[in-house]
């Protein structure tokens, strides 16, 4: 009998936090359009959330904190352009509204209280530098889309090359133009062009000109 009230008080305890824990206040009506594209459309066949799904590709418990919404709905909008060759994602010529509806719902679940799982990489952390107390904050853009493809600070992709001490090597008129319009400046560029705002295009240009090869 006592075995069985504290079982009965555990099951009430964490009836209790279910709410909490599901970040249920956060289920809102493009939440919910968006989890029913993702049933839809069978994005657990390649994908894994919540720890349920295959492994073909990554893993989105918590794309939205790792990627942010630029970088999830460029992915959405049209896998090849980001990653030219690169990418076998199915473009499934989503509308805006309901890549909306996708970023909303990848932003909850990466909310939901799942106990520290997925665990966090470390080994980007480990890699990168401790930055300087004036070093420039990075724009957010710089760090949803860029960071994907290239690194700096010893951390981010490998599929462009490092950014470290590019201020250097480039000028702002250069950089602007490559960001802008990459295959206007090389024509074999496997960089895409990427959906930036002229405010977002100035903010980036402005981060990589400020930084420059450290004298040894």
């Amino acid at each position: 009998m006592v075995c069985t009230a504290i079982f009965l008080g555990l099951t009430w305890d964490t009836f209790q936090q279910i709410p909490a824990r599901t970040n249920a206040a956060a289920i809102t009506d493009s939440v919910k359009r968006g989890k029913h594209l993702w049933e839809d459309n069978n994005c657990m066949g390649c994908h894994t959330l919540f720890g349920e799904g295959a492994y073909y590709a990554p893993e989105l418990t918590k794309v939205f904190d790792r990627r942010g919404a630029a970088f999830i709905s460029a992915q959405l909008k049209d896998p090849e352009a980001l990653f030219p060759g690169e990418r076998k994602m199915t473009n499934y010529h989503f509308k805006d509204e309901e890549i909306s509806d996708l970023v909303a719902f990848f932003e909850w679940a990466g909310k939901v209280d799942l106990n520290g799982f997925p665990a966090k990489p470390t080994l980007g952390a480990m890699a990168a530098r401790a930055a300087s107390p004036e070093a420039p904050k990075r724009p957010e853009i710089f760090a949803q889309l860029c960071i994907a493809c290239h690194a700096l600070d010893g951390a981010g992709g490998t599929v462009g090359p490092a950014l470290d001490g590019v201020g250097s090597r480039f000028d702002a008129a250069y950089l602007e133009r490559r960001i802008r319009d990459p295959l206007s400046v090389k024509a074999d560029s496997k960089m895409p062009k990427l959906p930036l705002t002229d405010a977002q295009i100035t903010e980036v240009v402005a981060f990589l000109t400020s930084q420059k090869e450290v004298a040894r």
